[in-house]
């Protein structure tokens, strides 16, 4: 069993994978249920073994407590157990794979970069979401 992470307030967290949204995401919530954040992905359409992150964020008043890096962590975790490579589009995931990417294709994930198809279905999901 694994332990809970906490933020860097030493709180525990809670961090899961939420496919019930309109745009799928991995959440973070606080141990009394408070959503504090979010990473949005979406699987390009014939391609489920890629997922496109495009969006990270925290609400403001819990800002400074490590909850993006925490949540970065666990979707990149995640998607190398799945065997799911990742497509940074998000600027936080993007900056992390090129700190990092040797550690993290040695761990066993694996990455690639944006593709103009990648960012199109971006556009395309971002702005289903504005007319919904």
């Amino acid at each position: 069993m694994t332990a809970q992470p906490t933020d860097r307030t030493g709180a525990p967290v809670s961090i899961t994978l939420d496919e019930t949204r309109a745009v799928s995401a991995y959440t973070v919530t606080l141990d009394d249920g408070t959503l504090a954040g979010r990473v949005d992905f979406v699987d390009p359409p014939g391609a489920p073994e890629e997922r496109v992150f495009f969006h990270t964020e925290v609400a403001p008043e819990f800002g400074g407590r490590g909850l993006a890096g925490l949540l970065l962590r666990e979707a990149l975790a995640d998607s190398t157990r799945r065997n799911i490579t990742v497509v940074p589009v998000c600027p936080l995931f993007a900056e992390h794979l090129r700190e990092h990417g040797d550690e993290y294709t040695a761990g066993g994930g694996r990455f690639r970069r944006p593709r103009p198809a990648d960012l199109a279905l971006v556009e395309k999901t971002v702005q289903g979401l504005g007319e919904a």
